[in-house]
């Protein structure tokens, strides 16, 4: 059970992303480099500080109309049902949430961190309020095909399940008391697209974007974060940046629903678009076919229903779902043999050319995933993970995972991914008879091998051992793997001086952080000493709450701990007579020329690459 379900609603609207573009260069963290100048937008040729140095991070929803609801048996909520008239709306009660990147050099699992998530009428009266669960973004893809340089071009989707569950006055609408009693468990699921995001600092919608998504019920015994059932897999296209699908369409999901006779398809972060925030691209007539082999082992493509992708605003009124077929069921025989065959999508073909698949389930119908996959750890910390696998879309029990260390999708700046002595994991695991399995993995010190920057960060790929077989070329989802950020241990003077040990820390995080000089000036000891029973309230939230410090949540417990001890009793210390230099650290392999437009997701992509072909 989960968002894809007969009973759900969609929405569609806005979001705003005011992230901060200094941190998103690993050299900015440099205290002993670093210049004023970074902390100023882009001007001309001089990139500065990027297209937006004094972002706050907040992270709102704006706009979101509930554009359609659905039913337990399946038909649509009528007419008369107020919830068709109601906003999915954020807080009223909190500051914004905020988004935050898990590190410089991994910045594709960007968090919203203190959301709450209301279901409001027009004048703003609440009929559901919860929290919502952190999770991180993923399938990030060019949206636009060859649109142009910018983040506006791509697209990523959300998952996560919304948590202390509060219902208002609900007794005028049949939909909402029917998704009340859904979630008897005190869970929702939620699944949200972003894409169209503008950051051009001269345009009247900077930091604005598209959002389109679901809420359904959620089930306490499956993942949070992703659909256990059907999983589309591509492979890479040519391109730059962006994740470019080499069929046109992106990785996507699906759940068979037996009794229901039904197919429901999640195709909201995987048709391209033909202009950020546009309509869909004109593919053709689009198939959902079951991929079956004849008597003599040529493939065949058992026809089950078309999608109305082009239809005039179909994508807002479904955020991108459908219920396949749309005016029957499946017979018992088109569902057995979808349980035991691929899905697949497929698009009209060129003149002449034989029909094939844009995306399918790969051959053998196996699928592993980490359901939680971003982990800040100290030094002793563990990290339990949770694996989910399935065999076309039905638990895959007993089956061996390979685990390993993948940095292909992460870097920048100094050399990440060691040692990989900081990190204890086993190698192999055996899933058990529901196919999971849980990974332990331990973290120890790197030894400050990245010198400026706090920590180091890894990432752990899963994968099943019989993908895994030379000549198979099973298709990977590439942003599917483990990130975790480890930081390194930290032992301040005893006791706690601002020049003996956090100078240097608040001196960073006033540098990268600047839309907090109109508060305090967090690398002035006066200031910091004036404002610190603000500090220390700030300091010592839970990082769940929107309005913890630091916004970026790459405090590690040993300097939170230090810095909430020193403000009890702000000791100054001694000044030094010159900062020591920064540790030589070894630097990634060479990128191309710095680009003016550079700052955000699309340009940390297309530095991946280029540091990829150096390798």
């Amino acid at each position: 059970m989960s968002y894809l379900n007969p009973l759900r609603l969609h929405f569609y609207g806005s979001f705003q992303a005011a992230v901060s573009t200094v941190n998103n260069d690993p050299t900015h963290f440099n205290n002993t480099t670093f210049r004023p100048q970074y902390q100023q937008r882009q001007e001309g040729q001089n990139a500065n500080g990027w297209w937006n140095p004094r972002g706050d991070a907040n992270w709102r929803m704006i706009g979101c109309n509930i554009t359609s609801a659905w039913l337990v048996d399946g038909r649509p909520a009528p007419p008369t049902d107020p919830v068709l008239t109601y906003l999915i709306a954020d807080s009223d009660r909190t500051v914004a949430a905020k988004l935050v990147d898990l590190d410089p050099a991994q910045q594709g699992v960007s968090e919203i961190w203190g959301m709450e998530i209301r279901i409001a009428n027009q004048h703003g009266h609440t009929l559901m309020r919860a929290k919502y669960k952190v999770a991180a973004f993923m399938d990030l893809f060019e949206r636009v095909f060859n649109g142009g340089p910018g983040d506006r071009m791509g697209c990523a989707m959300y998952q996560s399940v919304l948590t202390d569950l509060e219902w208002g006055d609900i007794d005028d609408s049949p939909f909402l008391q029917a998704l009340r009693k859904a979630a008897s468990n005190g869970l929702l699921s939620i699944k949200f697209n972003v894409d169209a995001f503008d950051d051009d600092f001269k345009s009247p919608t900077f930091t604005l974007g598209r959002v389109a998504g679901t809420i359904g019920p959620a089930a306490d015994d499956e993942p949070r974060h992703f659909v256990l059932g059907r999983h589309l897999m591509t492979t890479a296209g040519p391109g730059q940046g962006f994740f470019v699908p080499a069929g046109n369409l992106n990785f996507c999901q699906a759940v068979v629903d037996r009794e229901a006779g039904k197919i429901y398809l999640d195709l909201g972060n995987c048709v391209c678009t033909q202009k950020p925030g546009g309509p869909f691209q004109n593919f053709g007539p689009m198939m959902v076919v079951c991929a079956i082999t004849d008597a003599a082992g040529n493939p065949e493509y058992l026809p089950l229903a078309s999608v109305d992708y082009l239809a005039n605003g179909w994508y807002q009124r479904t955020a991108g779902v459908a219920v396949l077929p749309e005016n029957r069921k499946l017979t018992w025989d088109e569902l057995d043999t979808v349980a035991n065959n691929p899905l697949a999508i497929l698009l009209a073909p060129s003149a002449g050319q034989q029909p094939a698949p844009a995306i399918a389930e790969p051959p053998g119908g196996l699928y592993i995933r980490a359901d939680q996959f971003v982990f800040r750890l100290n030094p002793g910390d563990s990290a339990e993970v949770d694996l989910y696998a399935t065999h076309f879309g039905a638990p895959l029990p007993g089956a061996r995972v390979i685990n390993f260390l993948d940095g292909t999708q992460i870097g920048g700046g100094p050399l990440v991914g060691v040692p990989e002595t900081a990190l204890d994991f086993p190698r192999t695991l055996v899933l058990d008879q529901s196919g999971r399995a849980r990974l332990k993995v331990t973290a120890s010190d790197p030894g400050n091998s990245r010198g400026y920057i706090d920590g180091q960060v890894y990432g752990i790929r899963c994968a099943l051992e019989d993908t895994l077989a030379p000549g198979l070329a099973y298709p990977f989802d590439p942003g599917e793997f483990i990130s975790l950020l480890v930081w390194d241990t930290f032992n301040p003077d005893h006791p706690v001086t601002w020049y003996g040990s956090l100078q240097p820390i608040f001196q960073q995080y006033a540098n990268l952080y600047p839309i907090m000089s109109r508060f305090v000036d967090l690398a002035d000891y006066d200031s910091v000493v004036a404002n610190r029973h603000m500090l220390a309230v700030a300091f010592g939230l839970d990082p769940g709450d929107p309005n913890y410090m630091p916004v970026t949540r790459d405090l590690s417990g040993d300097k939170r701990k230090g810095i909430l001890e020193w403000l009890k009793n702000p000791l100054k210390g001694t000044p030094r007579v010159a900062l020591a230099p920064p540790a030589v650290v070894k630097e990634s392999a060479s990128t191309p020329e710095e680009l003016p437009g550079r700052g955000g997701k699309a340009a940390f992509y297309t530095q991946l690459r280029a540091r990829r072909k150096h390798l």
